[in-house]
């Protein structure tokens, strides 16, 4: 069946004919915002009798969804791309393509646009609604699935978390005259944006905020041309005020400040509401240390927009930007944090066999695609749970992880125990309530209604929480919402004192930083570091000794529970707050991170003294260059992700973080040669474009001060292979056909 398959594009043959199409078919309402890409079915035949017909099929984007010629066009490619085996003498059979349906969802009215293909034959396009009924397609709906399919290409071009098997991805604009089409079908579709969705970090999306607007800034921010994104703008601002936050982005992308703040000034009278145009004024101060300013327009934007999650994370970049780390940290912990929602992509069909050709010369200086001991690690690395946050939980911790960065973990305890209740206090609290409640069976109690009771052990629990309702009516009234919340990490599940069934049954909150795991965590660690040498990153032995202070003081108050401590100060929560479920969490994150990071450092220094080579895996050392990164220790994960180079292990994700740091850096050499692999695999991905992708990206950048000319040089110096050396041209090729900044020197 080798000959039935395709040259060097990617397939999923099916089990049953057309499956895939019934199971897009069926999915269709679960897409919420962009959709998944393209579906590409063929149904292949060898026009003989009692052969079976083979279907297969594949993912693309970049194809232009402008008509049904276009889309039909493509199908007809691949009739060109068949294996052909059969030799002049042999009697092989041969396999043509019988038919074929290209798929392209449309995000806009919601529907699937469909285009079958006879060959030889005719071409019929129509479309697909929710319900699974078919419909003509109007020019409307192939202006908005052409632009879908452009914001599709645009947004999961380089998107690592967006992955699927034989997905191909094309250049969706290749010239000059594709891309003036793409800024009217952007203009005459603009005020319906809000409809495709926006990102997980956004609640609502709007005009303003959402796919269309995020994808157009993408696509000309990455290469500096934000000229054609300032005029697109202009014409939207007299329709719509809010549009001169784009505005005012694009001309500061352009280096014209003065006419950015032109429009900022005058746009905040006619929309003073708009949290938008306040972020844009807020990072332009920042940009020139004017913090203070900023300041009060972040204050503005969150009081514009409570609900949604940028306005807080802003408020709080900016007071960790001031040094004011407690505000940092109450801001934090207001933050509204959503269900995160991923990208929509297709039901996972078992295919009856997968075919991946090698793509062109490139990929051969790729690594063997197979299992090693390099793709083994430490399960204490691999049980990391930071790597699995998304959404506002991932904008969230990398706050928190700033902060810890500036101010280290012990003073970032000592805030957090000075602005948030924390659990000894509430022992100690709840221990001088049972304390007046009990010192006495004769005690009275006059309550404001005149009425007077006789607390007594052995009342209920029910009448005990109503006599003293007046007392814990305010710090109940706050943590009502958490009553009957489930404990995440199966803390406070069992209660063995009547004192912490009363405390559970009032609603006041456990508040746990440290489970028994973690002691013994904690116990590895100082094990670990208990070697003399000098703090590392200032976190050495306080990552293990300082989670253990709130444990031990709530344990002693547990003990003492029922006698209140006379040389206890009278505590009072109004002073307070309650700390957050989810950021209590997340700093049981950090501490593993911190914690992890710790002894690796330790570790390390240990061996360079005793002059003994430190080895981990291919694995190891690529989680540990991403925890260096979470951590903001950027020198340290370089390093790491240098040793996982050292490792014959097939992995991208090495080569384009050290991408990114090199062009950042400015090193012409180390960044293209580190380009070539990340386009090799990218290229054996299947990804068959330049641009908008993170290589184009980094040469862009490098462009704006070296020129191309010398980036073009230093390639041929490179003595690639003509094949490899011409896919790294067509990066440069793309910046001289749209003049990108750099293309003429």
């Amino acid at each position: 069946m080798a000959d039935a398959s395709f040259k060097d594009v990617p397939e999923l043959f099916e089990v049953e004919l057309t499956e895939s199409l019934v199971a897009r078919t069926e999915s269709l309402s679960t897409f919420r915002e962009l959709g998944p890409p393209d579906l590409v079915h063929v149904l292949k035949s060898t026009g003989r009798s009692g052969q079976r017909d083979l279907g297969s099929y594949h993912y693309v984007s970049g194809v232009d969804a402008s008509s049904s010629a276009s889309l039909a066009a493509y199908i007809n490619s691949l009739t060109y791309n068949i294996e052909d085996d059969s030799g002049w003498f042999s009697k092989g059979t041969s396999w043509k393509v019988k038919s074929g349906c290209y798929c392209c969802f449309n995000a806009f009215s919601r529907v699937d646009v469909r285009v079958d293909v006879k060959i030889p034959g005719g071409v019929q396009a129509y479309v697909v609604d929710l319900r699974g009924e078919r419909h003509e397609a109007t020019p409307e709906i192939w202006q908005e699935t052409f632009l879908s399919a452009i914001l599709r290409a645009i947004l999961y071009s380089d998107d690592p978390t967006y992955w699927l098997e034989a997905y191909r991805k094309l250049d969706p604009i290749t010239t000059p005259e594709g891309e003036l089409r793409f800024l009217q079908a952007a203009e005459a579709l603009f005020m319906k944006g809000w409809q495709v969705g926006s990102d997980p970090e956004i609640q609502v999306a709007t005009v303003v905020s959402n796919h269309l607007t995020a994808a157009i800034m993408k696509y000309f921010g990455d290469s500096g041309r934000y000229q054609h994104a300032a005029n697109l703008f202009e014409k939207i601002l007299a329709k719509e005020p809010e549009v001169a936050s784009l505005l005012a982005r694009s001309y500061i992308g352009m280096n014209e400040e003065v006419k950015a703040v032109q429009i900022m000034a005058s746009a905040i009278k006619q929309t003073p509401q708009s949290y938008t145009l306040l972020h844009v004024q807020c990072d332009f101060l920042r940009a020139k240390g004017k913090y203070e300013w900023a300041l009060k327009l972040a204050r503005q934007a969150v009081n514009c927009a409570p609900s949604e999650f940028v306005t807080w994370e802003k408020l709080t970049e900016i007071y960790i930007d001031l040094g004011q780390y407690e505000n940092a940290l109450l801001t934090l912990n207001s933050c509204p944090m959503f269900t995160y929602n991923g990208r929509d992509a297709h039901r996972n069909l078992n295919p009856a066999r997968v075919h991946l050709p090698p793509k062109g010369a490139i990929v051969e200086i790729l690594p063997e695609r197979v299992k090693t001991e390099d793709d083994e690690a430490d399960p204490a690395l691999l049980r990391l749970p930071a790597p699995g946050l998304r959404g506002t939980w991932a904008r969230a911790y990398s706050l928190l992880t700033r902060l810890v960065s500036q101010i280290g973990w012990d003073e970032l305890l000592k805030t957090r125990s000075s602005v948030f209740v924390m659990e000894e206090e509430y022992r100690m609290q709840k221990a001088q309530a049972e304390g007046k409640h009990h010192s006495s069976a004769s005690e009275k109690v006059i309550h404001e209604d005149g009425t007077v009771s006789s607390p007594r052990r052995g009342d209920s629990l029910q009448g005990q929480k109503a006599d003293r309702a007046d007392d814990d009516a305010s710090t109940r009234g706050v943590v009502s919402p958490t009553q009957s919340a489930p404990d995440e990490e199966g803390q406070g599940a069992v209660n063995d004192t009547d004192s912490e069934t009363l405390a559970n049954a009032d609603g006041l909150p456990t508040i746990r930083i440290s489970t028994e795991s973690a002691r013994e965590q904690a116990a590895a660690a100082k094990e670990a570091n208990g070697h003399g040498e000098p703090k590392e990153n200032g976190i050495k032995e306080s990552a293990g000794n300082a989670l253990e202070k709130p444990v031990q003081a709530a344990e002693n108050n547990q003990d003492g529970e029922g006698g209140q401590g006379p040389s206890q100060e009278p505590f009072s929560f109004s002073n307070k707050r309650l700390c957050e479920r989810w950021l209590d969490n997340l700093f049981m994150v950090l501490y593993e991170d911190l914690r992890v990071w710790t002894i690796f450092r330790a570790e390390v220094a240990h061996f360079k003294t005793q002059h003994v080579a430190y080895r981990k895996t291919g694995l190891e050392w690529e989680i540990l260059g991403d925890l260096g990164m979470r951590l903001h220790h950027k020198e340290e994960a370089k390093e790491a992700y240098q040793r996982c180079l050292d490792t014959p292990r097939y992995s991208y994700k090495p080569w384009s973080k050290l991408l990114d740091m090199y062009a950042e850096e400015g090193d012409i050499q180390r960044t293209l040669q580190v380009a070539v692999r990340v386009a090799a695999y990218q290229w054996g991905e299947y990804a068959e474009m330049t641009y908008p992708t993170q290589i184009a990206r980094c040469f862009f950048k490098l462009g704006q001060i070296h020129g191309h000319a010398k980036i073009s040089y230093t390639l041929l110096s490179m003595g690639l292979p003509e094949p490899v050396l011409k896919i790294m041209e067509s990066y440069l090729q793309y910046g001289r056909v749209f003049k990108v900044e750099g293309y003429d020197f």
